[in-house]
């Protein structure tokens, strides 16, 4: 059986490949198919894509049993500015416009549709605990989540089973949030930002691909999903216990307003707030952390 990956040379994507690559044959999709062989190797056929129209690549998608949609600007790199925010936004949109388009095209159709959103959903909410029934919040996140995946709608009236999959931030060897997180301390000046007592909904790089896979492969499992440890921890205590792993003392809090200097408006919606979210329905449906909790995870990682 076939699965597409768009955005599959991403941090989530290449592990999602190998993972994937054991039992399907994996099509992957890249704006630099060249580049995009090199880093995803042998788990992959990889082919060319623009990220934004359909093309030829939609003959994978007939006959598939899934397309995982994991394209978009990354979130972290600059500041966000008019131009960087119009980039995050319209990569998403135009991509699972894309993808939806190309369901619609084949005539065997694919038989689900996995898209990746983010906790970002939920918006800025303080100690609340949120789960799938909760509504989307405000902020710029919670607009890019909220637009891209209305267009899923769409999936319902021809009979395509589609998952949203609203991932915390991964934690894992290779990239994401992770080796940001770990420079300092490895100098000695690890802290937290800001007050410590935002909350950050994580999710180790292992469970997040197994619960892809998982909501793949359950056929009666639709809708939104989150994707997230069942224990999220504040700012204050995620980076205790990195300390903690790493040997390192978390004695170096980064003020609010140094972080508003760097980050800009980035630093109030990402590393200022956040959110308490809890992955109610993935529990529900029976899938079994192999991290839940945080110490484990760095551990196992690290």
């Amino acid at each position: 059986m076939r699965v597409v990956i768009a955005g599959a040379t991403g941090f989530i994507g290449r592990a999602l490949s190998e993972a994937l690559h054991k039992d399907y044959e994996v099509v992957a999709l890249s704006r630099d198919a060249r580049r995009g062989a090199k880093s995803i190797g042998d788990f992959a056929t990889v082919l060319e894509w623009d990220g934004r129209s359909t093309g030829s690549w939609v003959r994978q998608a007939e006959g598939a049993l899934a397309i995982i949609n994991l394209a978009g600007e990354n979130l972290a790199t600059g500041r966000w500015t008019l131009s960087k925010k119009s980039g995050i936004l319209q990569s998403r949109v135009n991509s699972r416009r894309a993808v939806v388009d190309a369901v619609k095209q084949v005539e065997d159709k694919p038989r689900v549709l996995i898209h990746g959103s983010a906790v970002g959903y939920y918006g800025i909410r303080g100690d609340e605990e949120l789960d799938e029934t909760s509504s989307s919040g405000k902020g710029f996140l919670a607009d890019v989540c909220r637009k891209s995946e209305l267009l899923l709608d769409e999936l319902e009236a021809i009979g395509v089973r589609w998952v949203v999959a609203r991932s915390g931030v991964v934690l894992g060897q290779g990239g994401g949030a992770l080796a940001n997180m770990i420079r300092p301390f490895r100098f000695h000046l690890g802290g937290y930002p800001g007050s410590g007592r935002q909350w950050l909904s994580w999710i180790s790089l292992d469970d997040e691909v197994a619960a892809i896979k998982f909501l793949m492969e359950n056929e009666h499992l639709q809708g939104a999903y989150n994707l997230t440890s069942p224990q999220p921890v504040t700012m204050k205590q995620c980076c205790k216990t990195l300390g903690a792993v790493l040997g390192r003392s978390a004695w170096l809090p980064v003020p609010a307003f140094a972080v508003r200097l760097a980050y800009g408006e980035m630093a109030d919606e990402v590393l200022l707030a956040g959110q308490r979210v809890l992955p109610k329905r993935l529990l529900e449906a029976g899938f079994e952390f192999r991290y839940a909790d945080l110490k484990s995870a760095l551990t196992g990682v690290l």
